[in-house]
């Protein structure tokens, strides 16, 4: 087995007292299937790696912790993929039950090991594009009134456009939403877009 990690030992301690004991039992699986796998930080919370490849990570968060391999293939055979829930592959962990038994739970991260060792690149799923954003009709008469603000608008991509309509619409109340609309056709005159102040020049 490879030298503990302080900070993981660290991490640990300081965690919630219901995740101690879920994050001991994932700490020692990875090393009992993986004795090589190494321990380090990343991102705030205990990952392991094998091989200088990142292996898996588990984290504690205030009512569940969370557990998943960084190849999201790996486990899949073992009871699917429950990462809709939480961060990881495993949903909502509150206690050892919502974790498989050792041997399955082993062997998932036997198979994680050997995608990693084999340089086998992390497996994202495509995410559906989001549908155009409609314009609400005052934004849509006041850009009318505007033909700077138009153009511009015309130009921006969706993404962008879809800054300034959600930006509008998202207004709780009728005063807050006609200060937003005054000042979208003030910058989209200006050529600029709802987060110039964050854009690199």
């Amino acid at each position: 087995m490879s030298t503990p990690d302080s900070r993981v030992d660290a991490y640990i301690a300081k965690s919630a007292e219901f995740a101690r004991p879920i994050l001991e039992h994932l700490r020692a699986q990875i090393h009992a299937a993986c004795p090589e796998a190494e321990e380090t930080i990343k991102w705030s919370m205990p990952c392991f790696t094998v091989d200088g490849r990142i292996l898996a990570n588990m984290a504690a968060f205030k009512a569940h912790c969370a557990f998943g391999f960084w190849n999201r293939e790996a486990g899949k055979d073992g009871g699917g993929d429950k990462g809709g829930e939480a961060m990881g592959q495993y949903g909502r962990i509150t206690s050892l039950k919502d974790l498989p038994p050792k041997k399955e739970l082993q062997a998932q991260i036997r198979q994680a090991a050997e995608l990693a060792k084999s340089g086998v690149t992390r497996v994202r799923e495509a995410k559906a594009p989001k549908p155009p954003a409609v314009a609400p009709e005052d934004l849509l008469t006041a850009l009318s009134a505007n033909p700077a603000a138009q153009a511009t608008f015309d130009a921006f991509p969706p993404g962008k456009q879809r800054d300034y309509i959600e930006w509008i619409t998202e207004a709780k109340q009728a005063a807050t939403r006609e200060k937003r609309l005054a000042q979208a056709v003030e910058w989209m005159a200006e050529g600029k877009s709802r987060n110039w102040k964050y854009e690199k020049c």
